[in-house]
């Protein structure tokens, strides 16, 4: 790992070491950027959030009111600075760094539900997101009023009431909607869900080194999860590295005694330990 690299990892343990309310989610994913590109200034593209904040406050002077100031954030965003949603090439991986989304104004529902998030917690709007099956969106939690808003169809606002039809959109009906799918999500949650996308997009086009770069940063979250520790031993594996490989998948075992694949994993780390791995696993 490159000095560069090494210190954004370092950088983005020392925030996620942080609590919930004082852990910077902008700041957080752009540290994940910054392992991609290397010459990225953190502080520069927090500064754009920044501005755009301070553009709404201009614009409404001393307005006070949440759901006006909401509307105006929501125009600035989609009108005056159209920023869309990426459906010509929604897997593309800028997609997911926020510095792409933020140069070029269209991202994923995520990203850009996050754009949303950083510059409304900026103007003090309670916003939160909600890891809906299929489809991110960031609520509105009035005094009166809960709104959701679908940060990838321009700012379109629902109702909580409405949830089901935006679960019809994605599934035709065929998934009943539970109140699980509208819990808050933390900003823990958002990032696993940033590098879970980047992980899925890098393992389709079989780049399994930028892959194990995200997978370590998903353990990074969560150090124990399974599917992660198996999924960084068999990237390792397929990476030539079969003793750094043998050693994640007894890891893997450890924490999974009941595992589906336990057997079929304790004969691949045997199969490493001889050198006679054949590529062939997927993460």
């Amino acid at each position: 790992m490159s000095t560069r690299k090494h210190r954004s990892r370092n950088s983005l343990a020392e925030e996620l070491s942080r609590s919930e309310a004082e852990l910077n989610l902008g700041r957080a994913c752009l540290l994940v950027a910054a392992e991609e590109y290397s010459q990225l200034s953190v502080a520069l593209y927090l500064a754009r959030l920044d501005q755009i904040a301070e553009e709404v406050k201009d614009r409404l002077a001393n307005e006070t009111a949440p759901l006006v100031i909401l509307n105006d954030l929501l125009k600035t965003l989609y009108e005056r600075r159209q920023y869309r949603g990426n459906r010509t090439a929604y897997y593309d991986p800028r997609n997911s760094f926020l510095n792409d989304v933020l140069d070029r104004g269209m991202g994923i529902p995520l990203t850009l539900g996050i754009v949303l998030l950083e510059i409304g917690w900026r103007l003090d709007l309670a916003l939160e997101g909600v890891n809906f099956p299929g489809h991110f969106l960031v609520r509105y939690v009035g005094t009166e009023v809960r709104l959701l808003i679908d940060p990838f169809d321009g700012g379109r606002i629902s109702f909580e009431d409405e949830a089901q039809e935006l679960i019809d959109q994605g599934y035709g009906g065929a998934v009943a909607m539970r109140e699980k799918f509208l819990r808050p999500a933390s900003k823990k949650d958002m990032l696993a869900r940033l590098l879970t996308n980047l992980k899925g997009i890098y393992s389709n086009i079989g780049d399994d080194r930028r892959a194990l770069g995200v997978v370590e940063r998903l353990m990074m979250i969560s150090p124990t999860s399974p599917l992660e520790s198996r999924s960084r031993g068999i990237l390792l594996a397929r990476l030539g590295r079969h003793t750094d490989a043998a050693n994640q998948l007894e890891a893997y075992l450890r924490i999974s005694p009941s595992a589906n694949d336990w057997t079929h994993v304790r004969e691949l780390v045997r199969e490493l330990r001889k050198g006679r791995y054949e590529e062939g696993e997927r993460v």
